[in-house]
């Protein structure tokens, strides 16, 4: 108990200060996951569309790909990158390894599956109410799933939401191919984890604390647009 209150009092502290070291770390942080986020939720949306919106040969197989990618092992994901990335991998040549660049990547590759398979169980039960009308207009399959997810767009907030949430809390695959460097690749996570293994539990229960604020904030920035949009569409309704 006491190590909880004084990480509390610590997270308190630190965010009070604006202490530099939490802001650039925190910054980084912000960065690097809302960049794969909107990078993972763009090649998640166009996924999940297709899948939903055509009719293949092996159609069930990606699906069930996509499915059990959600389970995707994150420090998997990081000897992958890690591999591809190295002097003796295909793009070794780009020296990104141990850059905020291969951070992205790695956190992107984990976040596409996860809005993928959402975002197809969210076309599809929005063509079963709505898919007969788009036909009747003239939309095409691809274009009738593009326009749910246009209609759905507060569902998809929420997916990019979820998508974010993935990426910020990843801690395993950024370690393995941004290094933890400090001032360079340090981020919230792979600074719980470093604080931990050193003993300190109230710095690393301090920063836990301020990553679920941050997230936190995000959350209500997103739900305050959602109930905004809201208001001003029965305004003019």
């Amino acid at each position: 108990m006491d190590s909880i209150a004084q990480g509390l009092l610590l997270a308190l502290q630190l965010i009070a200060r604006a202490d530099g070291e939490l802001l650039r770390i925190v910054s980084l942080s912000l960065r690097v996951s809302g960049t794969a986020c909107v990078i993972g939720t763009v090649l998640g949306l166009a996924a999940g569309a297709w899948l939903a919106a055509s009719s293949f040969p092996g159609q069930r197989v990606c699906v069930w790909l996509v499915n059990t990618l959600l389970a995707l092992p994150s420090v998997l994901v990081g000897l992958v990158v890690y591999l591809l990335l190295s002097r003796a991998g295909p793009l070794g040549s780009f020296g990104i390894l141990f850059t905020p660049s291969a951070m992205v990547i790695a956190q992107s590759i984990l976040v596409i599956p996860l809005v993928a398979a959402l975002s197809r169980r969210l076309v599809l039960n929005g063509l079963r109410e709505g898919g007969d009308q788009l036909r009747s207009l003239g939309a095409g399959p691809l274009q009738s799933a593009l326009l749910m997810l246009l209609h759905e767009r507060f569902g998809v907030l929420t997916l990019m939401l979820t998508a974010f949430g993935r990426a910020v809390a990843e801690v395993g695959a950024v370690m393995i191919v941004g290094g933890n460097i400090d001032g360079v690749t340090r981020v919230m996570t792979t600074s719980i984890a470093l604080e931990t293994s050193k003993g300190d539990l109230p710095l690393a229960l301090a920063l836990g604390l301020v990553l679920l604020g941050v997230v936190g904030v995000v959350n209500l920035v997103i739900a305050a647009v959602q109930a905004r949009t809201s208001l001003e569409r029965e305004a003019y309704a």
